[in-house]
C-alpha cells in the first residue's frame, strides 16, 4: 500500500529519467492526470495517456512519455521533480509568497481553490494553495 501515491509518480519518472527510459507508467488518479497535463503544456514530458488495459480494479494506468533534447536526445527535460507538501506536512502558501523554483527557470504545481495550476497562474489569478512539488 503507497501512503502518497503522487510522491511515487514522482520517483517513477525520476528513476525513468536517471535509466533514460522513454516512458513511464505510473497508477491513474485524477490529480496525477491533471499534473501530467501541465507538465506537457510547460514542456516537460512530450504526451501522457490513460490505458485502460490491463486495469487493476477500477484504476487504469497513466503512461507518460518523457521528452529529451539537446545531442541525440540525451538530455532530459526535467532536471528533476520534487515533492513539496506531503500528507505528514502540508506547505501552504498566500498568492503573494509563492517562490520562484530555480529563480524562476523550474516551475511550481499548486493545488488551489481554482483548480490544479502552476506558479505563474497562481501568481496572475491571485490564489494561493497548497504546492504539490517544484519542477525543474
Amino acid at each position: 500500500m503507497i501512503t502518497d501515491p503522487i510522491a511515487d509518480m514522482f520517483a517513477r519518472i525520476n528513476n525513468a529519467i536517471k535509466a533514460r527510459k522513454d516512458e513511464v507508467e505510473v497508477p491513474e488518479s485524477k490529480i496525477k492526470v491533471k499534473i501530467a497535463e501541465i507538465l506537457k503544456r510547460e514542456g516537460y514530458i512530450e504526451d501522457y495517456v490513460v490505458s485502460e488495459e490491463n486495469k487493476k480494479g477500477n484504476q487504469g494506468t497513466l503512461i507518460i512519455k518523457l521528452k529529451y533534447h539537446g545531442r541525440r536526445n540525451t538530455k532530459p527535460a526535467i532536471s528533476k521533480i520534487e515533492r513539496v507538501s506531503t500528507p505528514g506536512l502540508r506547505k501552504y502558501v498566500p498568492a503573494d509568497k509563492i517562490p520562484y523554483v530555480q529563480k524562476g527557470l523550474g516551475v511550481a504545481i499548486l493545488t488551489t481553490n481554482k483548480g490544479i495550476m502552476t506558479d505563474y497562474e497562481a501568481r496572475k489569478n491571485r490564489v494561493g494553495g497548497e504546492i504539490i512539488c517544484y519542477v525543474w
